[in-house]
């Protein structure tokens, strides 16, 4: 299936996205992946913050591209 797809089906919806928002994006999953490394915190609450860094990646990937997933299910169709 292609994006285009995933848009006909209402699961993504267009979005026109800026260069700060890339960036405020990518710096989220900076910090959570290197959050996620630390020994600090339990292995329960690294999981979950990696897992955000990997969403904060795709939902970047998705608005350069020119969409933004939309309703029920947005982090399956996210990530």
């Amino acid at each position: 299936m292609s994006l285009e797809d995933w848009l006909n089906k209402g699961r993504l919806r267009a979005h026109k996205s800026s260069r700060s928002e890339i960036a405020r994006l990518l710096a989220i999953f900076e910090r959570d992946m290197a959050d996620a490394q630390s020994d600090a915190i339990s292995i329960d609450r690294r999981f979950a913050t990696a897992y955000n860094a990997a969403l904060m990646v795709s939902v970047a990937a998705l608005a350069a591209s020119g969409y933004r997933a939309a309703g029920e299910g947005h982090h399956y169709w996210n990530i």
